[in-house]
């Protein structure tokens, strides 16, 4: 069997996350899986390291408690990607249906070492990103956890959070002032414009290049110094952003919160068996 992912401390740190966490869990571990950028395909030594955990029923009190001693045990590991792991505990009546998105699972936030309660995880996005190209660490291929996601409800997914997040952003710029979100967000809402015109998920890199080409050169900039910034985020996390990149960034926001509204595609929202496919 292939390794995971191309770093060997990384897969260290995945193999002993799989095996304690299913030896604690037992009978109710289904499977693990890789999503983000692992799965995508843009990932570099910089990625967060996004996982999901399939298990046969809802969680106890006494599998959570387990589980809360073996993340921070994973966390206290010598290698860095021990505290770059993120993800969320799906069980398998929530993983399947997309009708149960929203609700709270428990969820390892990057850089931390306990679980918590969170919809992070719980989106479309999410499931179409582990059905199809999820990276299988143990258990069944993913495709049969999850159901197939419509183009439209991904699309129509994508386009409420580049509204709703948008308008967060734009009434509370304080929040995000900081050097991680200043390029976190120049990255994401590039992705996610993108993931619209395509009709599936894709990377930020792609996403950073087709915003480029589609902006043109006075984006250009801002959007190469967002990728060049990636590395280090617990430290930018701690810095104020600049304040005339941030300000772009905000416009930048706006600038894709109008395409999002404009880019309503006929044929594409019906919800039939044509509407599993890529709508271009």
């Amino acid at each position: 069997m292939n390794p995971p992912t191309p770093y060997p401390d990384l897969n260290t740190v995945l193999a002993a996350l799989v095996s304690t966490v299913r030896r604690a869990l037992g009978d109710t571990f289904v499977g693990a899986y890789l999503q983000g950028s692992f799965a995508v395909g843009d990932f570099d030594q910089h990625s967060d390291v996004d996982f999901i955990i399939a298990t046969r029923d809802e969680l106890s009190d006494t599998q959570v408690a387990d589980l809360q001693a073996i993340h921070q045990r994973i966390y206290s590991l010598g290698s860095e990607w021990a505290k770059h792991l993120e993800g969320s505990y799906f069980p398998l009546a929530v993983l399947r249906h997309r009708e149960r998105r929203g609700t709270p699972l428990w969820y390892l936030d990057h850089g931390s070492a306990m679980l918590i309660p969170s919809n992070h995880c719980n989106t479309m996005l999410v499931r179409c990103v582990v059905r199809d190209m999820g990276v299988t660490l143990a258990g069944p291929n993913p495709a049969t956890l999850v159901d197939p996601i419509p183009v439209d409800a991904l699309r129509e997914e994508t386009r409420a959070t580049i509204r709703d997040w948008g308008r967060e952003i734009l009434d509370r710029p304080e929040v995000y002032a900081n050097g991680f979100y200043q390029g976190y967000l120049v990255l994401n809402y590039a992705r996610m414009l993108h993931d619209i015109t395509r009709g599936r998920p894709g990377s930020k890199r792609a996403g950073a290049e087709w915003a480029k080409a589609r902006f043109g050169p006075a984006w250009a900039d801002l959007i190469d110094r967002a990728w060049g910034g990636r590395p280090n985020p617990a430290v930018s996390v701690r810095e104020p952003a600049n304040p005339a990149d941030y300000e772009r960034t905000r416009e930048f926001v706006r600038l894709i919160m109008g395409e999002a509204e404009r880019d309503v595609r006929p044929g594409c929202n019906s919800g039939d068996e044509a509407s599993l496919r890529t709508c271009n």
